[in-house]
């Protein structure tokens, strides 16, 4: 069977030729995925690397791990932890390989090459999943040590990743009757190419298929000039030479709904935001969605489960749909009001200004930035001088520094897949190195939108030996315009913040086995993230890395206190897209089978009735381009972002209780507990290591000014 496969799949790799720059596909001998990478530190050698290699790799990495599966089962010995679950544990090494580099290059900076492949291994790594997670054989072998876990000498380590084994198989279908397997297998398959459709649509929809071109400086009036700069640029480089381009990149259209005095214009570039997937062309979602639905309602089923949710819920910290839903509307509660109180403000100076009108969603940007100036007498543009990403940069490496003593070293000799990515060696305090960073900061039409963190290689353990992390950071920031560097917004720097702390996640992770080291509960995931965020906008912080990029001038106390008294600006708005977005999610996935939605607006529109919905206030991500949920793992797990704020916020409360928010014992157990050891037991046992009691909603609910 696995024979007939792999010369079905070669045939597919000889009828693709997946070339670049003209050249021919290699030999396997001259694949770079086929031998140990011989690069420094051993960072993938994207300099070598040619995408039809890639194929090849995937179908040479399946065959490999299934051979390495049959070793396991063919075993004659008794099964123990040695023979099975470690041999597991450290199997597929190739197909990891391939696939790190693959899958991020391919979000960061695709072509319709790796598009097409995408299509092609989709299923293939469907079916080779569904093989080794239904294969009997290997479950009865894996199961065999589960029973036996507490009597056969194991540590806690072993024991932990013997259950969470036993425990992925039991959920992957393992315990299924024959029929039951083949309908997982055929929903798995269908489920992996709707995601890869999803994904392509969006990524057509975003950065292809809606340009909003202004020829008449008048209409351009409002923006301020670094804006109006970067139109330009765009505009040239699509061929526009004398006209303006905005695209629904954020760097580009959130600064035309701020400053843009133009309404019907801003209503345009909105519109082509919040209609992406729904247009009823070639890259329209809705048929997608529809179908990722009612398939993920039927695998649930199958696999002993009221819906989705409680499926995916059933792993997390909050445990069931039920805790989820009365916390998201605990919340939504409390955020509901707030941003009803700052929609009347900014009607208010509307009305004041005569503009005649009731303001609509492609408002909310434009007064609310009004409001800001009137409130705070704090305009963002008097920010961003002291927010170069060069200085935002080295004020996380800063942070870090202080709370870790680790540090950062420029490197220019490692490959990288697009010219624009830095390169970074970290260390230890000691001067051992911990690991390398990859920084990709700018939008280009090759990149999917937002901003994540991942890995090319993750930390773990080999022959006895740790093998230490590359990272990878990838953003869509507002890029530098002539001699003028990139400027962030306040919402920028907070990101390149954010996804440094899952960074340092990553480059912590200590543990031997490749299933518990750093691998914790969706809705844990982001308190690493999410702390960090709070180190940028404190003061003392502040003044460390917030320099005029011309003078050099820190940043002077009067715009500090501002930032700081604008802290709860706008926070019921921020709040109310983002819970109603998690609602959303929730609504999907807790429909039972048949889940047959058949109108996806309808269902939307509903569901935002439900809980009050504003009409000036949209979901954060609408349905036909919610990529996290549809094409980004977060099903019926969007809320896991808020979930997190709880423990970020209580986490960095106690900092500021200690008196120093760079306490270096604090941070030496936030580093143990909850970065470097976090897989080594339940999320909440990890956090209160470091807390020493349950975290309080209360930290939370002050920041955002919702108590």
């Amino acid at each position: 069977m696995r024979n007939s496969l792999l010369l079905l799949l070669t045939a597919v790799v000889m009828a693709f030729s997946g070339c670049k720059n003209g050249q021919k596909a290699g030999k396997d001998a001259d694949n770079p995925f086929f031998t140990e990478y011989t690069t420094p530190f051993q960072v993938p050698p994207f300099d070598q690397i040619d995408t039809s290699d890639y194929l090849p790799a995937f179908i040479e990495g399946i065959k490999q791990h299934d051979a390495e599966i049959e070793a396991i089962t063919g075993n004659t010995a008794a099964p123990d932890f040695e023979n099975t679950i470690l041999a597991f544990d450290k199997s597929g090494k190739l197909l990891t390989r391939v696939g790190k580099v693959f899958f991020n290059v391919n979000e960061a900076n695709t072509n319709d090459q790796m598009q097409e492949i995408a299509k092609k291994i989709s299923p293939m790594l469907s079916k080779h999943n569904d093989d080794i997670s239904m294969n009997a054989a290997l479950f009865g072998r894996i199961k065999a040590v589960y029973e036996k876990r507490k009597e056969a000498g194991l540590d806690a380590e072993q024991i932990r990743a013997t259950e969470k084994y036993y425990r992925d198989f039991e959920r992957q279908g393992a315990n299924l009757p024959k029929d039951k397997q083949d309908q997982l297998r055929k929903i798995n398959e269908e489920l992996a190419m709707l995601s890869i459709n999803f994904g392509d649509n969006l990524l057509a929809e975003t950065n292809k298929n809606f340009q909003l071109v202004i020829e008449n400086k008048a209409d351009l009036d409002g923006l301020p000039e670094g804006v109006v700069s970067a139109a330009a640029e765009t505009a040239a480089a699509a061929g526009k030479e004398g006209k303006w381009v905005f695209t629904l990149s954020k760097p580009s259209m959130i600064p035309f709904l701020q400053y843009a005095k133009n309404r019907a214009l801003r209503e345009k570039i909105y519109r082509g935001y919040f209609m992406r997937g729904n247009n009823g062309n070639a890259n329209d979602n809705k048929k997608v969605i529809t179908d990722m639905i009612r398939l993920r309602a039927e695998k649930a089923r199958l696999l002993g489960y009221d819906n989705f949710a409680a499926y995916t819920i059933d792993e997390n910290m909050a445990k069931t749909p039920a805790a989820v839903d009365e916390f998201l509307n605990k919340l939504m509660t409390a955020a509901i009001p707030v941003a009803k109180k700052e929609l009347a403000e900014m009607q208010k100076i509307a009305d004041g200004e005569g503009a005649g009108f009731k303001l609509e969603s492609w408002d909310w940007w434009f007064y609310a930035e009004k409001l800001r100036k009137q409130k705070y007498d704090l305009d963002e543009n008097e920010l961003k001088p002291y927010f170069s990403l060069d200085n935002v940069r080295e004020g996380m490496f800063a942070v870090a520094n202080k709370l870790y003593g680790i540090t950062f070293t420029k490197l220019t000799d490692l490959p990288v897949y697009q010219k624009d990515v830095e390169t970074f060696e970290v260390k230890e305090a000691d001067g051992s190195h911990l690991g390398i960073l990859y920084l990709d900061y700018y939008p280009r039409d090759t990149k999917g939108g937002g901003a994540w963190c991942t890995d090319f290689q993750a930390s773990g353990w080999e022959n006895g030996k740790k093998v230490d992390p590359v990272i990878s950071i990838v953003c869509n920031f507002t890029p530098p315009t002539g001699d003028t560097p990139a400027l962030l917004n306040w919402d920028e720097t907070s990101t390149l913040f954010h996804e440094f702390g899952h960074a340092l996640h990553g480059l912590f992770t200590q543990g031997k086995y490749t299933r518990t080291a750093g691998n914790v509960p969706q809705d844990y995931v982001e308190l690493p993230s999410q702390v960090m965020e709070n180190w940028a906008g404190e003061p003392e912080v502040l003044r460390m890395y917030a320099k005029h990029y011309k003078t050099g001038e820190v940043i002077p106390d009067v715009l500090i206190t501002k930032i700081q008294n604008s802290g709860l600006f706008n926070q019921g708005f921020d709040n109310v897209e983002y819970i109603a977005a998690s609602i959303l999610d929730m609504d999907y996935h807790k429909l039972p089978v048949p889940a047959d939605v058949k109108d996806l607006m309808a269902f939307e529109k509903g569901s935002m009735d439900k809980i009050g919905l504003i009409s000036e206030i949209w979901p954060r991500y609408r349905t036909t381009y919610f990529a996290h949920i549809f094409d980004g793992g977060y099903a019926a797990g969007y809320y896991v972002y808020l979930w997190a704020a709880v423990l970020d916020a209580d986490a960095f409360d106690y900092f500021k209780q200690s008196g120093d928010i760079f306490n270096k014992d604090l941070a030496a157990s936030f580093r143990k507990n909850c970065l470097s050891e976090c897989g080594g037991d339940e999320g909440m046992v990890q956090y209160k290591k470091f807390r020493g009691q349950e975290p309080s909603l209360d930290p939370l609910l002050k920041k955002r000014g919702l108590k």
